[in-house]
């Protein structure tokens, strides 16, 4: 077995590279160090113990199609796009650690004619008119037997498009999940305009094979050549779905109020594992009966506006009679939930 890997992946699906990523690290032999390079289409990705609904406006992802997903490792939250490139660092040899693949990386960018330096949590910056600018964060995971080191960096990634997306909402949340720590950031097309997705790999790579003194053929992973892979269907399935991604969410508490012509409402929300397990609602309406009643409905449903929606048009039938009102009360709740 050759102690060396290098592996590239043809698609821009977020759930797609992380079950890649999260398969070769389970499955990585002894001996044996990897380097996956991939990018992501307009995405957020989030750490292990973060809160989706904290970290992000989620109601804009959904409204324009961003994908979520969530990693394995710690740390915080991020946009991705093709301006993006993510390289990740996987081995099980005995003289591997993290400043190993960090000074690969910052090798690779001096290759192309970049010099950027490590800071403090797991960055890297470069000097910029304006001053130290960051344009890659990193994570880290290990095991008895395995470690890895994941990353991103940014080439000529939508700035307008990062803020506007991992900006939350402002909502009375309260969560024991990770903050993120922003950052000022840059683009690496500052200090070198043409600079793309190829010519990154090409440094990273020459790097990669510079410190290990050999080469390998590169492999190139597809959804299409993957399902053959024992196991790789399940990780994929794990990785894509609503339970993982928002479900693993930490419990949190939202509490949310309005004033409508009818009467004040006031909306109290346990949210734990992506479900609401809790539910209070308190009003000065004159006729609160059909708010208690939502109040039993919205116990045990997904927290997203998929299933709110469904849940209060089934409660609207039941009270024709306040139709006008209760519309207005579905529609404010749906909008603030996400």
């Amino acid at each position: 077995m050759c102690r060396l890997r290098l592996l590239f992946s043809d698609s821009y699906d977020p759930w797609f590279n992380l079950s890649l990523e999260e398969y070769m690290f389970k499955n990585i032999p002894e001996n044996q160090s990897i380097l996956f390079l991939w990018r992501n289409q307009n995405t957020v990705v989030i750490g292990r113990a973060q809160n989706a609904w904290k970290e992000c406006n989620t109601r804009r992802m959904e409204r324009d199609g961003i994908k979520l997903a969530r990693r394995s490792s710690g740390g915080g939250a991020v946009f991705h796009d093709l301006g993006n490139t993510c390289f990740t660092f996987i081995s099980t040899q005995k003289n591997y650690n993290k400043k190993l693949s960090t000074n690969i990386v910052l090798n690779g960018l001096h290759h192309i004619g970049i010099k950027a330096s490590f800071s403090g949590r797991n960055d890297l910056i470069i000097n910029t008119t304006e001053g130290e600018r960051k344009i890659s964060g990193s994570a880290y995971r290990e095991t008895p037997r395995c470690q890895f080191h994941h990353g991103t960096l940014l080439l000529h990634v939508d700035i307008d498009k990062l803020t506007y997306y991992l900006n939350p909402d402002i909502k009375k949340l309260k969560t024991k999940g990770i903050a993120s720590v922003r950052s000022r950031v840059a683009n690496l097309n500052q200090l070198k305009p043409d600079i793309n997705h190829e010519e990154i790999c090409q440094g990273l790579t020459k790097a990669f094979f510079e410190h290990y003194k050999m080469r390998v053929t590169p492999e190139v992973f597809s959804i299409e050549n993957t399902s053959h892979i024992p196991g790789f269907s399940d990780q994929f399935n794990k990785q894509r779905d609503w339970n993982w991604n928002f479900g693993n969410t930490p419990i949190f508490t939202h509490q949310l109020d309005t004033r409508f012509d009818w009467g004040n409402v006031t909306l109290h929300f346990n949210i734990k594992h992506g479900i609401i397990d809790c539910c209070h609602i308190f009003t000065d309406c004159l006729e609160p009966d059909p708010l208690e009643k939502l109040e039993k409905k919205l116990i045990g449903i997904p927290y997203n506006t998929k299933s709110v929606s469904h849940c209060c048009t089934q409660w609207i039938k039941n009270w024709p009679q306040y139709k006008k009102e209760l519309l207005e009360a579905s529609d404010w709740l749906i909008k603030n939930i996400s």
